[in-house]
């Protein structure tokens, strides 16, 4: 272009100039719009060559693209320069608007720096105008929208060498170039942006294939799992509500899949282990309770809840896993009654026995009863409570820890019948049990004492206790008998006791004594079933022997 004598341009030049300009916003990539820039200048403004130093995201300026000459473009594309060398370069000089020109009279101080650099050959100028080979002429390329070098940001440079005409360029040929840099660097900002935004569109495809890989793998974990899993909503209105289940817990249930979405686990789980179920913390809480079939039954299993999110910000569901452990569950309880039931009769143990008549005995400090008579006529009325229903006793401590709904076990007086109802102990010993095992042998005498657990377990109330103390011993505790509720029992049990048994074969008898104990709170449960043993041996020695038993 500058071969044509300004200011007359020719309309072709304009049109080749305006048609690298649409070229470089049509690059296919950032490294195509580079090229078109450094071809741009050497094809539409009439210079040899022309170089591309682009700013990388370290402040330094890397050769990113170059035309003209072949040999030149070998040695330096891909060369980087320090920013501190280029901010020099761009601070000296001559000023032409945005361009900086450095004639060959001072560019020699800058031979030594790190620029990448092409060194070309040629006779001294002849005249003022006429080019050297050492000059040096640089169009900074600032962001779109800040013309100025002051004030916008450094987005690269272009440097030119050697125009065709062999003249520095004049006007036109300035404003030409410093227009090229300004349409270089809106061309280059725009494919930044195109590439970050396909890499984005690139990365963002990645993404949502490994979120739709993940959400299958986490659809068929689900779906497949051995043991069940529930989806159920977390907070609102709905809150606990089951939104989705697998197959697995369907079958463990019972219950079709839309069925299960009308429940919540708390509809689902047994009277008695809703407490549990609510003292289990959603995030991470795990618990152990027995969950409704469809059938009426109940299965045990462990819940345990974990917390997902649909997003980052998304709504929370809550992902149970229910493991059946009923089998566990069964050898459990079967391995805790083997420990607190008489293996031969059935029968609660010494230890169950003393278990459960020492939870109903409480220890009481020496001045309990004032504080008994303190309750009587006062009651709790800090907590509305009323009178009888005691304050609860530390052992070892003077005064009283709180209040407590601990009734106390009183006893009936001995002599009266005022209408008290206590726990009665009654101890039973079998009479002639130990000739039977001698006759007939220990066989024998085990069908006698089933046989007498069984009568002992029927003539009974629903609540009351018959264990087997050991040997032929056997003990009830029976709660709200008075004293001659409790005669009455111990007759109708002697009663049946002294029925004929059949024992391998053959029909035996055993007579049996009762000795009849009451609990009350202050006693052991050995004292009370010491009082009860020895209270036996009375009635025991008070017969004749031949009545102790029928036959």
């Amino acid at each position: 272009m500058e071969t044509e004598s300004e200011p007359y341009v020719r309309l072709a030049s304009l049109r080749q100039l305006h048609q690298v300009m649409a070229d470089m916003n049509t690059a296919r990539s950032l490294a195509d719009t580079l090229q078109t820039v450094a071809d741009g200048a050497v094809d539409a403004l009439g210079y040899e060559m022309a170089a591309v130093n682009l700013v990388r995201q370290d402040g330094d300026l890397v050769v990113a693209a170059f035309s003209g000459n072949a040999a030149a473009e070998a040695l330096i594309t891909g060369r980087v320069g320090s920013r501190e060398s280029w901010d020099r370069r761009l601070a000296m000089g001559e000023r032409w608007g945005d361009l900086v020109f450095i004639p060959h009279t001072e560019g020699w101080v800058l031979d030594d720096d790190d620029v990448p650099q092409w060194y070309t050959d040629g006779p001294a100028p002849r005249f003022e105008d006429e080019w050297h080979p050492s000059d040096r002429l640089f169009a900074p390329m600032y962001t779109p929208g800040v013309q100025g070098g002051n004030c916008g940001e450094l987005l690269g440079v272009i440097s030119v060498d050697r125009p065709r005409n062999g003249r520095r360029p004049g006007a036109w040929g300035r404003e030409a170039l410093q227009m090229y840099a300004f349409q270089a660097a809106i061309a280059i900002s725009n494919a930044r942006l195109r590439a970050n935004m396909q890499r984005a569109l690139v990365r963002l495809e990645r993404e949502q294939q490994a979120l739709r890989a993940s959400e299958e793998s986490f659809r068929q974990a689900f779906e497949y799992a051995p043991s069940g899993m529930a989806i159920a909503e977390m907070g609102g209105d709905q809150h606990g509500r089951i939104l989705r289940t697998n197959d697995a817990l369907c079958r463990l249930l019972g219950r079709p899949a839309s069925a299960m979405r009308r429940y919540s686990f708390a509809d689902l789980v047994h009277p008695e282990d809703v407490g549990t179920l609510l003292r289990t913390s959603a995030e991470g809480g795990r618990a152990e309770l027995r969950l409704g079939r469809r059938d009426g039954t109940y299965v045990w299993v462990s819940l345990r809840n974990s917390v997902v999110a649909d997003a980052a910000d998304g709504p929370r569901f809550l992902l149970t896993h229910v493991e059946d452990i009923e089998e566990r569950k069964r050898r459990e309880l079967q391995l805790a009654h083997r420990a607190s039931h008489d293996s031969l009769t059935g029968l609660p143990n010494s230890a169950e026995l003393r278990s459960r008549l020492s939870a109903r005995l409480c220890q009481r400090p020496a001045h309990a009863d004032a504080l008994d008579s303190l309750d009587a006529a006062y009651g709790h009325p800090a907590f509305g409570v009323p009178a009888g229903h005691g304050f609860d006793f530390a052992p070892g401590t003077d005064g009283f820890e709180g209040y407590d709904h601990h009734v106390h076990t009183v006893a009936p007086e001995e002599g009266r019948d005022d209408g008290t109802k206590g726990l009665a102990v009654l101890f039973c010993d079998l009479d002639g049990f130990k000739s039977i095992n001698d006759r007939f042998g220990h066989n024998a005498g085990d069908a006698v004492l089933i046989e007498v657990a069984r009568r002992l377990s029927n003539g009974v109330r629903d609540g009351d206790t018959v264990a087997r103390l050991g040997g032929d011993e056997f003990v009830i505790l029976a709660d709200g008998l008075g004293r001659a509720d409790a005669q009455d029992l111990a007759v109708r049990l002697r009663n049946e006791i002294i029925q004929p048994i059949r024992a391998e074969g053959r029909a035996v008898r055993v007579g049996a004594s009762f000795g009849i104990g009451w609990a009350h709170c202050g006693m052991t449960a050995d004292e009370v079933l010491k009082s009860a043993d020895e209270r036996m041996y009375v009635e025991k020695r008070s017969r004749p022997k031949q009545h102790r038993r029928a036959g």
